[in-house]
């Protein structure tokens, strides 16, 4: 029994060192393959395509960065990761999938508001053909929307009225904000509410609390 467990362990070892004699010559000849490819190559660039680098970085990813190295691969190490870190990020990348058409996007919104509250007197189509001119082909409805989502009033109204960040910064300095809570404690008669009342100055946020009360019992 002895005689023939240190057979097997014999024939696993000799197996072992003839298979990792083939992977070390077949590394070798990978090594010298991209030696000669590179010679060839030169300083010209090698162009990818985006099925091309799903494929290296994949494989890239199970060799690992030391590994690489040895190879001597086309590719440096340290971009075939990045491309296998971009893989795994664009996995998370989900589309839009919800109805409708895709949202505009967020420079040309930014661009529609700042547009607007700069040129109070512009109204929906004057504003579709500005964007024209610069390049954004953008639906009235589009600029509508935008407008309406940012609390921004049609032309007619937004010139007359005052815009609520301006009338803050206009007043800023004298608004006090107001607030109202109650609080349960505990006494001898039992679980009793007070009533808090206190004030915010916003310019300094600093805080001013009333007289706490009690309500009255009923005698």
């Amino acid at each position: 029994m002895a005689q023939a467990m240190s057979l097997v362990q014999f024939l696993i070892v000799v197996l072992a060192s003839w298979l990792a004699r083939q992977q070390e010559s077949f590394v070798e000849y990978l090594k010298a393959e991209n030696r000669v490819l590179k010679a060839h190559l030169g300083r010209r660039r090698v162009f990818f395509t985006d099925a091309e680098r799903r494929l290296l970085a994949r494989h890239a990813k199970g060799v690992g960065r030391k590994r690489l190295f040895e190879l001597e691969p086309i590719v440096s190490p340290d971009t075939l990761l990045r491309w296998h870190r971009q893989l795994i990020a664009m996995k998370w990348a989900f589309p839009r999938t919800g109805p409708g058409r895709p949202r505009v996007r967020r420079a040309i919104e930014d661009l529609i508001v700042r547009m607007a509250r700069e040129n109070p007197r512009w109204g929906y189509s004057r504003l579709q053909g500005a964007l024209s001119n610069v390049g954004h082909r953008v639906a009235r409805s589009t600029v509508a929307n935008i407008l309406k989502r940012e609390g921004i009033d049609p032309a007619p109204l937004r010139g007359r009225r005052t815009p609520w960040a301006v009338f803050l910064k206009a007043h800023w300095r004298s608004l006090v904000a107001a607030d109202f809570l109650t609080v349960e404690v505990w006494k001898l008669s039992g679980l009793v509410t007070y009533y808090v009342l206190f004030f915010i100055e916003l310019r300094t946020r600093a805080v001013r609390i009333a007289p706490v009360v009690a309500p009255k019992t009923p005698g």
